[in-house]
Parts: structure tokens; C-alpha cells; sequence
């Protein structure tokens, strides 16, 4: 079993940032082994890629966040982080992370305010 617990989240002006972070658990994790990602949902939206970072630590980024997020993983905490800088109010949404081998995992989500 994998479990994934992100938190973080929380409101903030436009142009500030946030650390969110997804602890994970579980005999089948490995934070090595595994892909991990950050997704996020708006309201009356669907779900939507934000970030990744891969096994041997390449990440990928949407285009929307490029250059004001950044993805990281602590192995020694079994822990991913997600660096938020600049934000915009566009940014708002719940946040979730995703574990995958074999198997996708979710997170119960965070959510993140940007106000304007």
C-alpha cells in the first residue's frame, strides 16, 4: 500500500510563494522507485499536470508554471516538495500529488489560494 499525505496549502497574495510538501508511506512506496507528479483542479476545472519529477530526478514542468515552480524530492524523508514562487491567482486550485509504479496513488489535495 502506498499513502500520501501533501500539505502546505494555504492563501496568499499574488506574487508570494508557498511550499507545499507530500510525505509518503506505505510498504509499496519508494521514493527512489517512483514517479512522482503535482497535479491541481480548480473549481469547474479537471485536473491538470503541474509538475514531475521521474525516478532518476528529470522533472517536467506545464508551461504555465515553468519558471516559477520547482519540483524536489528529500529521500532521506520520503518527501516531495513543491517550491511555488510568483504566484498568480490563476494559480488557485487543489493542489494533489500522485505517486506511480505499476499503480497510480493520490493524496487527499491542498488547497492553495492566490488572492488578488
Amino acid at each position: 500500500q502506498v499513502q500520501l499525505v501533501e500539505s502546505g496549502g494555504g492563501l496568499v497574495q499574488a506574487g508570494g510563494s508557498l511550499r507545499l510538501s507530500c510525505a509518503g508511506s506505505g510498504r509499496a512506496f519508494s521514493i527512489l522507485a517512483m514517479s512522482m507528479a503535482w497535479y491541481r483542479q480548480a473549481p469547474g476545472n479537471q485536473r491538470e499536470f503541474v509538475a514531475a519529477i521521474y525516478a532518476g530526478g528529470t522533472t517536467k514542468y506545464a508551461d504555465s508554471v515553468k519558471g516559477r515552480f520547482t519540483v524536489s524530492k528529500d529521500r532521506s524523508k520520503n518527501t516531495m516538495y513543491l517550491q511555488m514562487n510568483s504566484l498568480k491567482p490563476e494559480d488557485t486550485a487543489v493542489y494533489y500529488c500522485k505517486a506511480a509504479l505499476g499503480a497510480d496513488y493520490w493524496g487527499q489535495g491542498t488547497q492553495v489560494t492566490v488572492s488578488s
